[in-house]
């Protein structure tokens, strides 16, 4: 069985928003990379995704030159880079139609944000049948304010304010919703030496 690494929205977008300051994981690449080499050097495939919003105007809009990557990703010649306009990939994309192609049967799941777009994937890869394994520590995300909360405060009120929600509540209650239901719950260090124990395709 051949595995899909999935790098979801790893892209300079995000940090040009001000709760970028209070990300889980700023150092979410070097989580990232370890497992781009395993699945180099294992002949598994590599999935570069990112978030457009076309002529909206805000960060997400390739017109404002932020949907890159961040610094210290870089794909290789021939691995596919998808460009998704909903949560998942495989909605907007022909993601599914690669990972046939490529007799994937797993999914690794990393990138931001972990309950958005990283837990989306994770569901709608499982309801497709593929065996999908999420990698907390190898995603990051932010507070969340409450949906009664004022538009447009700044970060400190943002924190401040007890209605939020904050990281580690939502990487804790991302976990107990994916484990068991719609993947293996798993991190970077575990998962490298599990798969570098495989034997190759």
């Amino acid at each position: 069985m051949r595995t899909a690494l999935f790098v979801i929205d790893v892209q300079e977008s995000f940090r040009r928003r001000p709760i970028w300051a209070a990300i889980s994981n700023p150092d979410i690449v070097d989580k990232i990379n370890p497992l781009v080499e395993t699945a180099r050097d294992k002949g598994d495939l590599v999935v570069w995704i990112r978030h457009v919003e076309p002529d909206t105007g805000n960060v997400f809009d390739p017109a404002r030159g932020f949907v890159e990557y961040l610094p210290g990703l870089k794909p290789l010649a021939g691995e596919p880079e998808l460009f998704k306009t909903s949560h998942n990939a495989f909605t907007t994309t022909n993601a599914q139609q690669i990972l046939t192609q490529h007799g994937v049967g797993e999914v690794v799941v990393t990138g931001i944000r972990t309950e958005q777009c990283c837990e989306t994937n994770a569901r709608v890869a499982s309801d497709l049948g593929y065996r999908t394994v999420f990698v907390t520590d190898a995603t990051a995300t932010n507070p969340i304010p409450h949906r009664d909360a004022p538009q447009d405060r700044s970060l400190e009120e943002l924190l401040a304010d007890p209605r939020t929600l904050g990281t580690d509540a939502i990487i804790e209650r991302t976990e107990y919703a994916l484990a068991g239901r719609f993947a293996t719950v798993t991190g970077v260090d575990a998962l490298v030496r599990e798969w570098q124990d495989r034997p190759s395709d």
